[in-house]
């Protein structure tokens, strides 16, 4: 089942919807479950609530593989460029979108300090680390990356699907000089059909790599798929559930 709470964003001081997908015996199991906190909410579970009405269909495939996870979806801020504003940990400028005000740091204490408190008290979740992830796409996997390297006391697990680097490498490389926990599981892709030219799959390639090899060196277990074809869009996000899934949750550890 899925259901849908509004909560206020303190930093923001606005209110939000969270989508929260909940395993439909939840309350009679006398189980606990893994919780994973996304971004992009709205575009998780059905079509008719995502933005290009097209969703990740995450519902779906864990009910048909009987999936034992809680997932809390925030919905992003739909008004101008915001998303981005929110999105972002670091402040950056683009031709297109203007002047970006980084939040997404300030989100991010939010759900650490805020929401997962409440989503663990309301739910009968597992709330150590090694039962709680992260995931997103496009700015949402950039907040995924970020979350993972600069509060890795609280996740174990990542899935980044098409990143955005554009214009804030320089600031993230500054993330990369934390130690991760050996037990860290991270997904990494991007479509190789989401650059208009060879320079520049090859640019968001190496960045990939980059954090790969980062992660690697301390220990960690990382994923990085290429998707042959692979555009920036929902209908192929939705494609990887089966793969990134299983890897950070079924995987040996």
């Amino acid at each position: 089942m899925v259901e849908k709470h509004v909560v206020f964003i303190t930093p923001f001081e606005e209110e939000r919807t969270l989508h929260i997908y909940l395993p439909d015996d939840y309350q009679t199991s006398g189980r606990r479950y893994p919780v994973m906190y996304m971004y992009d909410g709205h575009n998780l579970f059905y079509d008719e609530d995502a933005t290009y009405g097209v969703s990740w269909g995450l519902k779906d495939y864990f009910d048909r593989h009987q999936s034992e996870i809680i997932v809390v979806g925030i919905e992003c801020n739909h008004e101008s460029n915001y998303r981005l504003w929110e999105f972002s940990p670091y402040d950056f400028s683009d031709p297109h979108w203007g002047e970006i005000k980084g939040l997404g740091k300030a989100l991010m204490e939010w759900v650490v300090t805020q929401l997962k408190p409440m989503i663990d008290d309301a739910y009968p979740t597992l709330p150590d680390r090694a039962h709680t992830a992260i995931g997103g796409s496009s700015m949402g996997g950039l907040m995924a990356i970020y979350s993972v390297i600069a509060h890795n006391d609280v996740f174990s697990k990542a899935a980044c699907l098409s990143p955005f680097f554009t214009h804030i490498m320089k600031e993230l490389r500054k993330e990369l000089k934390r130690t991760l926990d050996a037990k860290t599981r991270i997904y990494l892709s991007c479509g190789s059909n989401e650059f208009s030219h060879k320079r520049s799959l090859a640019r968001g390639l190496h960045h990939i790599h980059e954090i790969a090899n980062y992660a690697s060196a301390q220990g960690c277990c990382v994923y990085t798929n290429l998707i042959i074809d692979g555009v920036h869009s929902e209908q192929d996000w939705r494609k990887e559930t089966k793969i990134w899934y299983p890897f950070l949750f079924h995987d040996p550890q």
